[in-house]
């Protein structure tokens, strides 16, 4: 049956139609990236590494799950200032039931494009403070700091519309605000159960504040594909560290170790604990990125290294080491959001492989080392007699039976051992000495 040519010309115009549509429907895609516990530098990397996965994919929309307590106040600005300059809209999301913005999290939350919180979450209370006493009372910020907080709240309260009064209350008076609360104060812009339910929501919604080089968007989430990034094994790792109750025990039991280290010293056991549990608290306290924590741990392994090889602890300073220098490169090169790395997926998975692989050969090496100076250490010298019983020689004067030999390149007197004459030439080993000569006694291998 042939095929009319209008009809031909027809259902081509018609698939030419369909199939942009149909790519344009694929080419929707949001990310969606999880910010949990206390904000510190290595949130900062967690945030760089999201945004940037969501611009060189073309995202539609970054949503970032938010549960935090607070945190540094320099690491919180550097968080705003990358989602200020991203092209991509970042929606911060309080989710799930039960999460938290508090503190640094509020303010976060105020400098993004777009702000949800799910049902029975909360946010605000961001008085700030300078720590706590050794008591466990918070010891509040001065006015001037105090001041300061509430003038940026209000700033970014301004920038963006959202209530100014609410926004200064929570700093002046921290004030804390549920999902409905919010949403009626004029705080936050979508109160939704779940992504899915906050997609709906949010689709044709116009960003708060301006999106870097496109100005305020207009979100376009309808039939989005999400795709979750997951948190690296980077921020895992210094997520756990970076816990206040676990940074501060092991900042204490690191100390601990180090002064009974020195008051038992020989042991090696307590510092050697003692010096990883320190410099893991001095990194959970946040103050470093990914680059600086993994090198420091890389060092701190080095260290243990050669302290193996100059004072042996039976492989107690090798384990530390191998510890501190796997931990360090995980963290160095396991930055990334979901499987977005410093590198590809792959060649991180190569790179982890060489990190342990490079850390067991660095330990045996040292473990071989180790034990070839114990065994030095180990072994009884030889001096005198003991030194010299065995020794081949050669005649250098007739034994009849006293004479003269060579042993080692040195003359000495020797004697017969069974009286009989040894001429010049001949080969002798050393049996035993009387005081300064040697009995030697005719022998097969060859000397001196």
């Amino acid at each position: 049956m042939k095929m009319r040519p209008s009809l031909l010309v027809v259902i081509i115009l018609v698939s030419f139609l369909l199939i942009p549509q149909a790519a344009a429907g694929e080419s929707k895609v949001v990310y969606v990236g999880k910010i949990e516990g206390t904000i510190t530098e290595y949130t900062v990397d967690q945030f760089e590494s999201y945004i940037r996965t969501a611009e060189e994919n073309n995202a539609n929309a970054l949503i970032i799950t938010l549960n935090t307590p607070g945190g540094l106040g320099d690491s919180m600005m550097k968080i705003i200032s990358l989602i200020q300059n991203s092209t991509v809209p970042v929606i911060v999301y309080v989710y799930p039931k039960g999460a938290i913005a508090a503190s640094a999290g509020t303010y976060i939350a105020m400098g993004s494009h777009l702000i949800a919180m799910a049902p029975g979450t909360s946010i605000g209370a961001c008085e700030p403070i300078l720590g706590y006493s050794s008591n466990g009372s918070i010891i509040t910020a001065p006015a001037k700091i105090k001041n300061f907080y509430a003038a940026y709240m209000k700033s970014l309260a301004e920038m963006s519309g959202r209530n100014e009064t609410a926004a200064v209350k929570f700093v002046t008076e921290d004030l804390s605000l549920t999902p409905e609360e919010a949403l009626k104060a004029g705080v936050i812009e979508v109160v939704a159960n779940d992504i899915g339910d906050l997609l709906k929501k949010a689709h044709g919604m116009k960003t708060k504040v301006p999106v870097a080089g496109k100005g305020y968007v207009t979100l376009d989430l309808e039939g989005a594909k999400i795709r979750e990034l997951n948190p690296s094994l980077s921020y895992q790792i210094v997520s756990f560290l970076s816990n206040p109750a676990v940074s501060y025990l092991l900042l204490t039991v690191g100390m601990l170790g180090l002064v009974i280290g020195f008051l038992t010293p020989g042991w090696h056991v307590p510092e050697t604990l003692g010096a990883i549990l320190l410099v893991l608290g001095i990194v959970g306290m946040g103050y470093f990125g990914y680059n600086a924590a993994g090198l420091i741990l890389i060092v701190l392994g080095m260290i243990f290294f050669i302290a193996e090889a100059l004072t042996p602890t039976f492989g107690m300073f090798t384990i530390a080491g191998l510890v501190s220098f796997v931990m360090g490169g995980l963290i160095l090169f396991g930055k990334g959001g979901g499987n977005v790395y410093l590198v590809s997926e792959d060649t991180f998975s190569l790179l982890r492989i060489a990190i342990i692989v490079t850390g067991v050969v660095l330990a045996l090496f040292f473990l071989f080392g180790m034990a070839a100076v114990v065994r030095a250490h180990r072994r009884k010298p030889k001096t005198g007699r003991e030194e010299m019983v065995g020794l081949i020689g050669k005649v250098t004067e007739d034994l009849d039976p006293e004479g003269m030999v060579k042993v080692r390149g040195e003359l000495w007197k020797a004697v017969s051992k069974d009286g009989t004459t040894i001429k010049v030439g001949e080969t002798v080993r050393v049996v035993g000495m009387d005081g300064l000569t040697l009995i030697v006694e005719k022998s097969e291998k060859g000397g001196e």
